[in-house]
């Protein structure tokens, strides 16, 4: 049974947390909301958490030490519950540890704890990935927030005035993305204007995924000056996603990506999965503001 965790700011922006995947539910400012409802009727999700891998994983599974092992999209984590190991009026933290029901699909030891801290307009979310074991921890880590699209009034299509911005220039073009959500190494164009990605529905034909970003920040942009602002530590990789008929943009940082298509290896060979030493802790970081 899920508990939602409710976070107060002395500003009156407030968030809320599901233990179910420690996943962020809801974020105010100003009385309006930021996050994406999860009407199942498009995505059922808010904002989680994808571990031990990001994206499909080929087969349906990883290999360890020879052993294959269930793995499905995005991993685990969103899908458990955690536990709340300390908590305030405004910041929680929330905790998941292996056990048998990871252990069928992942067999190592981890720690993963989920910080989250609101401010006024905005939100801080800390990520601490621990290996309390004894041999290297093969793992990748992301998140995946959506956001209502509009959110600032106007409209959705080609001339609503929406768009996101990027830090630096990235590279237009992005793997394409083939049979069960695998890379292919066949690219398709992003249409990128300079650091600027105009927003239209119909360029969503799949996810577009910038693989080593430059930019440590995305701003999504509405009419008249008012942005998310979505600033990103120790998180190379970069997605844009919607679907054309639905009313939210997710903007996503990660740590690793989908396997290649035809990737036979190990989990610890699979490309931009990390190792981690054992003993050792890796952090991670997503500030969120409300600009104008």
């Amino acid at each position: 049974m899920s508990e939602r965790i409710d976070l107060i700011a002395q500003d009156g922006t407030t968030a809320s947390l599901s233990t179910h995947g420690a996943e962020p539910v809801s974020w105010t400012v100003g009385g309006r909301e930021y996050l994406w409802s999860g009407d199942p009727a498009h995505w059922n999700r808010h904002a989680p958490w994808l571990f031990p891998v990001v994206g499909a994983s080929a087969g349906g599974a990883v290999t360890v030490a020879g052993r294959r092992y269930p793995m499905g999209q995005h991993g685990f984590a969103r899908d458990l519950p955690f536990t709340v190991v300390e908590r305030s009026a405004d910041a929680v933290v929330l905790r998941l540890t292996d056990g048998p029901r990871t252990r069928e699909h992942y067999p190592f030891a981890f720690r993963l704890d989920v910080a989250a801290r609101l401010r006024p307009a905005g939100l801080d979310l800390a990520v601490t990935v621990a290996n309390p074991g004894e041999e290297p921890l093969p793992y990748a880590l992301g998140f995946h927030p959506a956001f209502p699209w509009p959110f600032a009034g106007g409209e959705r299509g080609k001339d609503g005035g929406y768009a996101v911005e990027f830090e630096a220039a990235e590279r237009p073009f992005a793997p394409k993305v083939g049979e069960g959500g695998l890379l292919l190494r066949d690219e398709q164009p992003v249409p990128l204007e300079g650091t600027t990605l105009p927003l239209d529905p119909a360029i969503f034909t799949e996810a577009f995924v910038l693989r080593d970003a430059k930019s440590r920040m995305m701003r999504f942009t509405g009419p008249g000056g008012s942005a998310i602002r979505m600033a990103m530590e120790d998180f190379p990789h970069l997605a844009i996603w919607t679907k054309p008929t639905a009313p939210f943009l997710s903007l996503e940082c990660w740590t690793g990506h989908a396997d290649w298509a035809g990737f036979a290896g190990e989990l610890r060979e699979r490309e931009s999965q990390r190792l981690l030493a054992p003993g050792a802790e890796a952090r991670h970081g997503v500030r969120l503001d409300v600009e104008g």
